[in-house]
């Protein structure tokens, strides 16, 4: 039987702010390495100052979230709201990195990889193998990227599978953010910008011509090793197959031709996949999420 409190007694009755989650967390400790790095390029980025200032309104976003009496539609977002900080995170790194002096590492990773792959893979692969059939499928593997960091979370959060959601969450954030500390203190520009340009072959299909356009709206200058595309998938794979076994089957097939197309499609060095495959694996295996419970509240009709 269910007892219906006095409404005297429940407006009484303070509410309890609700603890900071591991995500949460990361998020804080990684703005906070940022904002020290944003302190001290301001002087010759002073767009650093818009970072800092940005960083701030995440504190008291965060604080809103916790402090607030949430609702179920306030509680999903607090589920999943990294997920939308992702792009703007990303553009931070265009700022930190954007010094015309910048120093960059591109000839210490092709110094890498002509060790493990005994020639620049980047280069030689499609001109070894020219395959527009290839190129679709590559790019349009690149392209599901978007899709496979952030639907699984949704969907577990549409089955109500909130442990799934939180772990999902924190281990794609958690790869993002061990990829975007290497960018912003060993950068690296990638094939893409050090090589002479694709043939128009690879680059003239839908596939292509679609990713292409998404990245001029918010591609950051020397995030290229590790890949943070692979990585992410990588990770992401794991997590949504430890929620769900058939979601991770699902986007087996993808990931596996994203981390083939990155470096066929010469946005990527091949080490830069491979470091990605390694940060991704490390992060989606060895996560573990905190325990927490969960309270279905039913009513008698």
């Amino acid at each position: 039987m269910a007892v219906a409190l006095p409404a005297s007694h429940e407006a009484s009755t303070p509410h309890r702010s609700q603890p900071l989650l591991a995500v949460d967390w990361l998020l804080l400790g990684y703005l906070s390495i940022v904002s020290v790095v944003a302190l001290a390029r301001a002087a010759e980025q002073p767009d650093c100052w818009w970072l800092l200032l940005a960083h701030g309104l995440f504190v008291v976003f965060l604080a809103l979230l916790t402090r607030v009496r949430l609702g179920p539609v306030g509680q999903a977002l607090r589920e999943v709201y990294p997920l939308f900080l992702l792009a703007g995170l990303y553009s931070e790194l265009d700022v930190l990195n954007g010094a015309a002096d910048l120093r960059i590492y591109d000839g210490l990773v092709q110094r890498w990889e002509l060790a493990f792959f005994a020639s620049q893979v980047s280069q030689e692969w499609y001109r070894a193998v020219p395959s527009r059939f290839l190129s679709v499928l590559f790019h349009g593997a690149y392209f599901s990227y978007y899709f496979i960091v952030s639907l699984p979370a949704f969907y577990f959060l549409w089955r109500r599978d909130f442990p799934a959601t939180r772990h999902f969450v924190l281990v794609v954030m958690t790869t993002f953010v061990v990829c975007y500390l290497v960018f912003i203190f060993f950068p690296v520009a990638g094939p893409y910008y050090v090589f002479p340009p694709p043939p128009d072959w690879l680059l003239d299909n839908p596939a292509a011509r679609l990713v292409y356009q998404t990245l001029a709206t918010g591609s950051s200058y020397g995030t290229a090793f590790p890949s943070s595309h692979v990585a992410a998938t990588v990770a992401a794979a794991i997590a949504a197959g430890r929620g769900s076994p058939r979601v991770g089957l699902i986007l087996l097939t993808p990931t596996i031709l994203l981390l083939l197309g990155v470096v066929y499609c010469q946005m990527h060095y091949g080490v830069d996949a491979m470091a990605g495959v390694m940060v991704g694996g490390a992060v989606g295996v060895g996560t573990r999420t905190q325990k927490w419970k969960v309270t279905k509240v039913a009513s008698d009709k």
